[in-house]
This record gives structure tokens, sequence and C-alpha cells, in this order.
């Protein structure tokens, strides 16, 4: 079985957006319904965010390969919430001081971000098996 980190994790994303998005052009499409939530969970499994620094910490991680847009990220901050999976405190930004809420991983949350990453590796390795074959053939 394929045991993936997040940062390649990330870059396996990152490659197939930038061909989806080279036939497609739509930078702001999921690459696969969950892909942000996981993102998300993944990130505040690091420590607890507001919004912008989750932005922030996705952009970075995937070397701006992936960019994630409000219109994305807050609906699926909301998701998550409603599903229990995170929790949130209103809170003033010591850098801003402005009024932020702070998302945090919830122990339930934790616990479906690892069954999501698994479920993940499985697909992407029988991804790998399918291409492999036709990639190996086409370098020799």
């Amino acid at each position: 079985m394929i045991s993936l980190t997040f940062g390649s994790y990330l870059f396996t994303l990152g490659n197939v957006g930038q061909c989806l998005m080279k036939n497609n052009m739509d930078v702001s499409r999921d690459l696969f319904p969950g892909a942000l939530e996981m993102m998300i969970l993944e990130s505040l499994r690091r420590q607890p965010a507001h919004g912008y620094a989750l932005v922030q910490h996705i952009q970075q991680r995937s070397q701006n390969l992936l960019q994630v847009e409000e219109g994305s990220l807050y609906p699926a901050l909301q998701r998550l919430l409603k599903a229990k999976l995170v929790k949130a405190e209103w809170t003033v930004s010591a850098s801003t001081n402005r009024r932020v809420r702070v998302y945090q991983i919830t122990a339930i949350g934790l616990r479906h971000l690892d069954r999501e990453i698994s479920s993940f590796d499985r697909m992407l390795e029988g991804i790998q098996m399918v291409l492999g074959p036709a990639r190996r053939a086409k370098s020799s």
C-alpha cells in the first residue's frame, strides 16, 4: 500500500489539478469531492487557525499550485462545523486587532481525516496501478 505524507498528498493534488486545469482552465474547480475539507482538516491538525490563515497555509504548502477562494473556503468550513469535525470560537487577532473566527479540529474530525486520507491513498494506489504500466511502456 502507498503511504503519502500530507506534503506529497498536496503535490499529487497539484499535479492532478494542473492536468485538469490545462483542459478546463477553471482554476477554482474542486479536484474531487472532499479534497478541500481534507486539506482544511489537515491544516487544523497542525494548529487552530482562522480562515485567511487556512488559505495561506494551503497555498504555501502546495507551492501556490492550489488557490482557495473565500467562496469555497467558508462553505466548506460550515459543512465541517455542521458535521462537528471542527469547532470555532470568536476571538480578536493579536496582529490585526480585528475579530476573527478561529477553527480547531475535533477528536471526531481527527478520526474522520485519518479515514479520508487512507481512502485517498487507496484510490491513488489504484490510479497508479492503472497508469503505471502505460507510462513504463511509453518510456521504453
